[in-house]
């Protein structure tokens, strides 16, 4: 993510100029837009001509600038982009003023975004500039008969390939290293910085073998890690043990990972941690909570009104805020944002335990 300016405005907003570089800034932009915020941006508009000097044309695509009342954002992660719609509030065709559109905003697409910024919002821009800076990471796991790959992005793991090659004795038994290939392929095929190789026993050491002999460029990006699981089980713990860390400066997903393992030894010695919105918005009232978990799609929920939650979300956040502690804020699309949303999609590791 770039931040290209910022000015303050009247009625304590901000305007943030924002440039997404990544699908993982799209994915950022779509946490940090709310209903009534004003996002403008360039964009075509069919705009129906029919006057004295100029034949109906049924309508034509005009390129115009225009600023929308935020009704609804989408986050489009295989339509590589973000859709946000609402009512146009300012345009550079006055006529187009109150109708419903939608900016599709994708990758180097410059937007305005104008609100009163909470923290946890412009936490999140600033760790979006910040991640900028991280090397791509794919993730492999091998085990006999099998492989997985992963890609790791701010809004999760996401698994790209599963391979097959069985290893058994006959006639029409296929060798392992066929399984090698495929994988080799694979990797070969993608635009990473670093490859983590991991799973149980010996074969992903085998498997880097076969690498490191027929594309050595390929295996000089590879770390090897000893897992007890492969597919999406072999990733979390890639994630818990911080091995992407080591080629990665902190990502989201990783420190997610720890922290949902944290809270669920807490929760299971009944010491420092309270889930549920109730349990989490007392502990926010004495200034216990460290460190604030909250599932994204949840929170979006919440603040655009459509939630459960008898309390200000906001408000709650704030008091957090003020008191000292932390918050993060996971994504929905991985396995430990799966797990906060079990424990009502909201929980807190605390400072000591509340009786």
């Amino acid at each position: 993510m770039r931040i290209a300016d910022r000015q303050r405005v009247e009625g304590g907003h901000e305007r943030i100029t924002v440039v997404p570089e990544s699908l993982d800034d799209l994915w950022h932009l779509s946490n940090v837009l709310e209903p009534g915020d004003a996002v403008g941006g360039d964009t075509h508009r069919r705009v129906r001509r029919d006057d004295d000097q100029l034949r109906d044309t049924g309508g034509e695509r005009e390129h115009m600038y225009v600023t929308i009342e935020v009704d609804d954002v989408e986050f489009a992660r295989f339509a590589n982009r973000l859709r946000v719609s609402g009512t146009i509030s300012d345009c550079s065709r006055e006529d187009q003023l109150g109708f419903h559109h939608t900016l599709n905003v994708e990758e180097n697409n410059e937007i305005e975004i104008t609100k009163r910024w909470k923290p946890d919002q412009l936490e999140r821009l600033t760790e979006a500039v910040e991640a900028s800076e991280n090397p791509d990471v794919a993730i492999a796991t091998v085990e006999e008969g099998a492989a997985h790959v992963h890609t790791v992005a701010q809004y999760g793991a996401e698994e790209r390939t599963s391979l097959t090659g069985p290893t058994g004795k006959g006639e029409y038994a296929r060798s392992r290293t066929e399984l090698f290939s495929e994988l080799t392929a694979v990797l070969s095929r993608m635009s990473v910085d670093a490859i983590i190789l991991a799973g149980p026993g010996f074969t992903k050491q085998d498997a880097y073998k076969h690498i490191e002999e027929n594309a050595p460029d390929l295996a000089e990006l590879i770390t090897m890690v000893d897992t007890s699981s492969v597919g999406d089980r072999g990733v979390h713990e890639v994630l818990k043990r911080g091995a992407v860390e080591d080629v990665q400066a902190e990502t989201r997903i990783a420190r997610e990972a720890e922290l949902i393992d944290q809270l669920m030894q807490e929760i299971a010695q009944g010491a420092q941690a309270t889930y549920g919105i109730d349990g989490v918005a007392e502990a926010a009232e004495y200034g216990a909570i460290e460190t604030l978990l909250v599932v994204d799609d949840r929170l979006r929920e919440e603040r655009g009104g459509d939630g459960k939650w008898d309390r200000s979300v906001n408000a709650l956040l704030e008091t957090v805020d003020q008191k000292g502690g932390d918050i993060v804020v996971f994504s929905g699309e991985f396995d430990p944002g799966e797990q906060l949303h079990n424990l009502g999609g909201i929980a807190a590791l605390l400072r000591y335990r509340l009786e």
